[in-house]
């Protein structure tokens, strides 16, 4: 029973997963794609991540296991090079993920201390250095990244908080409130592919599922990790959303666009609230890459695990499975070729994809789980619709983060059909 894990701590565990590196490293970005409206591209992917909660939900307390939407993929395609190119997606989005967290560390730390007169050896420096570091503390123990965890997702909800009771109260009689004017919003269709841009800062509710067998009386209190910890993280969103465009010109926003909630602090608390939140990005996103890379390399073995993967990634290095340091090899090599926007529509991408199958999954299995047909279906069109309208949106901005996205994708399914080809043969 000491293991077991009560309502508060599974909501923690959705919170922190999803308040990580994400706003810190995409509210530029969502700014510049929605202008106005991007309080209302918060509300849209957080209205896709609660439709996808639901099937979570039920999937979770009919199949609960640590592997968590591994386990869901093959629940409903069974073991076949699909599933296996589906789970190896998930795994390469960890990867995403991580990049996006550590070009967020790389864009905050030089506001605090430049190593060289160069913008841009900064940010590599910096965004290397924190994937290194945390390889490291993976490595030494596996302890100190749940005690990191635990105590930054405090650190960063208070300093978010705070800068939202602030930064509102800053907004009385600010002539940028007028930004927010329907007058300023993109069309609906640019305003629902950037909120489908910034879906990476939803994803995180999903590392509940991996949790789910650890939860104490599950028939009630899975739901309610899902469902709180999505809703409070989309008010949270829009909120933030509302103070920063309501702070801060949108040149402004855009020039600062990759540390811009330190500079929207600044209005209402000059250089120390700058400094403050440049501080809590860094805590945030140090906490989310050391989580991230336990969880990727979590998700590679469990793979593995399935015969969905070589055997090889079972092998140990240092007492730790091997998918860790090629998590951190791969992560490496993504953060110092992408730039963010590429990052941020990959790791989108593939998200989407995945929780349009999730959802699929729940629809296919309802029976099973005694849930709504209705709900996982609609959440699985919807997906579907977000994966095309973004997918052509970027088409037209954001090459680069398009190719990048589907040749991810073809590789999952290309490297799995090899595996699953000469699997056949050996035998």
């Amino acid at each position: 029973m000491s293991k077991k894990i009560g309502l508060k701590e599974a909501i923690s565990i959705g919170i922190g997963g999803m308040v990580g590196g994400g706003i810190f490293a995409v509210l530029g970005l969502a700014v510049l794609l929605a202008k106005g409206g991007t309080p209302i591209a918060f509300l849209l992917a957080g209205i896709l991540a609660l439709l996808t909660s639901y099937s979570y939900v039920h999937l979770s307390k009919k199949y609960p296991d640590r592997g968590g939407t591994v386990k869901f993929i093959n629940q409903g395609f069974g073991r076949t090079i699909f599933s296996g190119a589906i789970n190896n997606l998930l795994w390469i989005s960890y990867i995403v993920m991580l990049s996006l967290y550590a070009s967020a560390f790389g864009s905050y730390a030089p506001n605090l201390w430049e190593i060289t007169q160069n913008k841009t050896i900064n940010f590599h420096i910096y965004a290397s250095a924190i994937i290194i570091i945390a390889t490291a503390i993976n490595y030494y123990s596996i302890v100190v990244v749940g005690k990191i965890e635990s105590y930054a997702v405090v650190i960063k909800l208070i300093i978010l908080i705070g800068f939202i009771a602030i930064g509102a109260y800053g907004l009385i009689g600010n002539p940028n409130m007028a930004q927010l004017s329907i007058s300023n919003w993109e069309n609906p269709i640019k305003l629902f592919a950037g909120g489908m841009v910034i879906f990476v800062a939803y994803e995180g509710f999903e590392l509940i599922a991996n949790a789910a067998p650890d939860i104490l009386n599950p028939e009630k209190n899975i739901a309610k990790a899902y469902y709180y910890s999505v809703i409070f993280v989309i008010v949270l969103y829009i909120i933030i959303a509302l103070v920063t465009v309501g702070s801060l010109p949108f040149n402004q926003i855009a020039k600062a666009q990759d540390y811009v909630l330190a500079e929207a602090a600044k209005p209402m608390l000059g250089q120390i609230g700058f400094t403050i939140i440049t501080i809590a990005a860094l805590i945030s996103t140090f906490s989310a890459i050391n989580a991230s890379l336990y969880g990727g390399s979590k998700v590679n073995y469990e793979i593995a695990e399935d015969d969905e993967l070589p055997h090889h990634f079972l092998a140990k290095f240092w007492n730790q499975p091997i998918g860790l340091l090629i998590t951190a090899i791969a992560t490496l090599i993504l953060v110092n070729t992408l730039n963010l926007e590429s990052i941020s529509t990959a790791g989108s991408v593939g998200f989407i994809l995945i929780f349009g199958i999730v959802n699929y999954v729940g629809f296919k299995l309802s029976k099973e789980t005694n849930s709504n047909k209705g709900i996982p279906l609609f959440g699985c069109i919807l997906c579907a619709v977000a994966l095309i309208i973004l997918i052509k949106q970027q088409l037209e901005s954001n090459l680069v983060g398009v190719f990048v996205s589907l040749g991810i994708i073809t590789l999952c399914f290309i490297i799995e059909w090899i595996y699953k080809k000469n699997e056949t043969k050996a035998i």
